[in-house]
């Protein structure tokens, strides 16, 4: 018997569009490029041949359109897994899910997500100007507890070897890491020979989880030393920034495939940051327009 969907549990508008996305099945490519802010999601749609679809809603705009014979659909997102959480089972619901049954599809349709976004470098080869592309993520969020199947797909060896490196135990109130890989086929498309291949750590916030301190003292001061310090089977944690976790954890369990890249703009190392990165970004988002 086919799973059915609630009106409750997929809301769906009364133009026939998904809740948040204010997207209908047929306005969704196969192709996926996510970005955090909805300014730039015309910077990405500037490059397109044609234009196809455009839609916004709240932090939610997208623009469906086709680049060198290839159609892309490029969302904006906002910031956080919170969001990324909406936004991915909004698109696998339009990919999956049957809106005039309610009840899912016989067959998986497939998408491929690549995160385009900013980051913080936590290596001393990680510069501002760099692009790392997210061959591990390391979520400091939470989300993906909340989902069945999450220890089916992550790396727990590398999970327990970073809390214990932490030493995130007894007076610590931090949520446990979770550790996922992105898809292994779309890192090496994406990627290349000219980006870094990176862990990445997805942090629940800006300041505090990310061991900035203004006026309000950490719990842990030495937690970005610790995450600058950790090394697991010959890998480093190269950067900080707020999405790919969620991003690639919930792919994974919908089967899909996803994987995050991010130019540096801050060496948290160095303390040292780039607050005119906007000009160079451009060439990240080509590269990844290319090979997606």
């Amino acid at each position: 018997m086919k799973r059915y969907f609630a009106e409750s549990e997929l809301i769906i508008n009364p133009d026939g569009s998904v809740f948040h996305l204010h997207l209908k099945p047929e306005h969704l490519a196969d192709k996926v490029i996510l970005v955090g802010d909805p300014g730039r999601v015309a910077l990405v749609a500037s490059h397109f041949e044609t234009k196809e679809y455009e839609v916004e809603s709240r932090e939610f705009r997208t623009v469906t359109g086709v680049y060198n014979g290839k159609r892309i659909t490029v969302t904006s997102t906002g910031i956080g897994c919170d969001n990324i959480d909406i936004v991915l089972n909004e698109m696998d619901a339009l990919a999956n899910i049957d809106f005039s049954t309610r009840t899912e599809k016989d067959v998986l349709r497939q998408l491929e997500i690549v995160r385009i976004g900013t980051c913080g470098g936590l290596q001393p080869y990680t510069p501002e100007g760099t692009f790392i592309c997210s061959v591990k993520s390391v979520g400091f969020d939470g989300l993906l507890n909340f989902y069945e199947g999450r220890n089916a797909v992550c790396d727990l060896q590398m999970e327990r070897a970073l809390l214990n490196h932490l030493g995130w135990t007894g007076n610590i109130c931090a949520t446990a890491p979770y550790v996922i890989d992105a898809d292994e086929e779309l890192v090496n498309r994406i990627a290349g020979d000219d980006m870094v291949r990176g862990v990445t750590v997805a942090c629940g916030g800006f300041f505090g989880p990310q061991g900035r301190q203004l006026r309000v003292p950490l719990a842990d001061p030495r937690q970005n030393e610790k995450i600058e310090s950790f090394e697991y089977h010959g890998m480093k944690i190269t950067n900080f920034e707020m999405e790919s976790s969620a991003l690639a954890g919930l792919a994974r369990l919908m089967g899909h495939k996803a994987t995050t890249c991010c130019m540096v703009i801050a060496n948290r190392l160095a303390k040292k940051s780039d607050t005119n990165y906007k000009k160079h970004i451009d060439d990240l988002v080509k590269l990844v327009l290319e090979r997606i």
